[in-house]
């Protein structure tokens, strides 16, 4: 099966697929001095990405009940086989806005198609800031002015997007990988931003979490919505940081097959793994799954990376169930961020999950990142004698592997998280008399 080492890291991102252009600009959309994020200062904060012919068109979005109104208009284009443009901005959700904003949001891209001379239906949009709050139109419209005689193919301008979509975040986050399919050079790129009001749920079963994936793959679209529900249900949909979903949660992948590959048009055998369709669906997996990963370490106020891993579950309910408890449970964080290998609250966090759980049978330990020693603080129901300070020296890590057996089973499921930190309640709490200390 194709891994991570078949493939080459390149720069660029989302402007490495040939026949990707992108830019960005500041239109103060959050305006400054109006909260969080406005302390940067004149960032850019609206976005174009553009494709130079019609993109097969894939996309996930949140399944919080209250969704923005970019959520609502993006999902029903993406459903559609093809598309041309994504037109973004930051610091403003446009959530909760009623119809005020269902309008803005087709404003939004009926702009971003008048100045590209597009079809409207080819345009999808996202947002991300603060909640219930109506859109500065104008500002808005004369940035997506602006942007378009801007655009380019070139890592500075997929830099810029990559910034522009940012709001808590303290970095921005893309990813760019080369590969082989046939005789054809394939790339796909990819950007997103994410720090707090972090637990996607996009697959029918959250600041906000937004990722673009661009690849100048030929490939069927139905293809390519399998291909991302799948790449997104293994890596942005198993991270969380705070255990909350947002209402504008929107990962969107555009494939124009400017590559020349031959067209992906089936999954041949379901175990044919090198396969065209296994190719392409190992590396967007690696895509999908590096970016979900530099969200959880860059959460707000995060002092720890852990990689959680529960072995030995009765099926895969029961292990995403014990899991998902574990991660985000308050007491089990609050200790990651004091280095504390605290087995205790991990099997309290087991007990009141929904997965079967027999305490005379579990095993808790620890290990390095990708270290095949596993400390055991906890093993078949009684604690181990291993002193406190081995297992701290893991714990105390920035990263550490977090193992925990049920053995009832033969089902495994994996999560990415953060601590939490006194600096995520300060930076959260915010001041009523301070309007630029308030968050999303």
């Amino acid at each position: 099966m194709p891994n991570e080492e078949s493939f080459k890291t390149i720069e660029g991102s989302i402007c490495a697929p040939q026949g990707f252009k992108a830019a960005a600009v500041f239109c103060d959309v959050k305006r400054l001095g109006t909260g969080k994020g406005s302390e940067k200062g004149r960032k850019r904060d609206l976005a174009l990405i553009v494709s130079d012919a019609s993109a097969a068109v894939a996309g996930m979005f949140t399944t919080n009940q209250v969704c923005a109104a970019p959520v609502k208009l993006s999902a029903s284009r993406a459903a559609k086989r093809f598309a041309r443009a994504i037109v973004v901005n930051s610091g403003n959700a446009n959530a909760c806005t009623g119809r005020r904003g269902i309008a803005d949001a087709k404003r939004m891209t009926e702009t971003a198609a008048a100045v590209l001379k597009l079809r409207e239906a080819d345009v999808l949009v996202c947002s991300t800031g603060r909640i219930g709050v109506l859109m500065p139109m104008k500002n808005v419209e004369r940035g997506i002015r602006a942007c378009a005689p801007v655009l380019a193919r070139s890592a500075t301008n997929s830099r810029q997007v990559a910034e522009a979509i940012m709001t808590t975040d303290t970095c921005r986050k893309e990813i760019g990988i080369e590969l082989k399919i046939g005789t054809s050079t394939v790339r796909i790129g990819g950007i997103c931003k994410g720090a707090g009001m972090i637990q996607p749920g996009m697959a029918a079963r959250h600041a906000t979490m937004l990722a673009f994936i661009t690849t100048d793959v030929a490939i069927e679209p139905k293809l390519l919505k399998h291909a991302l529900r799948i790449a997104v249900e293994q890596s942005f949909d198993r991270t969380t940081v705070d255990g909350d979903m947002s209402t504008n949660d929107s990962v969107i992948a555009l494939a124009n097959g400017f590559a020349r590959n031959p067209r992906i048009e089936s999954r041949q055998s379901g175990s044919d793994r090198d396969s065209k369709f296994g190719i392409f669906q190992a590396a967007l997996n690696v895509t999908c799954l590096e970016l979900a990963k530099m969200i959880v370490r860059d959460g707000e106020g995060a002092s720890r990376f852990v990689a959680l891993h529960i072995h030995g579950a009765r099926n895969a309910a029961d292990a995403e169930a014990a899991a998902r408890a574990i991660a985000n449970s308050s007491l089990v964080k609050v200790s990651w961020c004091g280095g504390d290998p605290n087995w205790g609250r991990i099997l309290c966090a087991l007990g009141y999950s929904k997965a079967k759980v027999n305490e005379s049978l579990v095993d808790i330990g620890y290990a390095k990142p990708g270290s095949r020693e596993i400390l055991f603080a906890f093993r078949r129901g009684r604690p181990t004698n291993l002193a406190l300070k081995t297992l701290a020296r893991v714990t105390s890590a920035p990263e550490f592997e977090l193992h925990v057996n049920l053995h009832l089973g033969r089902s495994a499921f994996t999560m990415w998280a953060s601590d939490l930190t006194e600096d995520y309640v300060a930076f959260n709490k915010g001041d009523v008399n301070d309007p630029k200390t308030l968050g999303g």
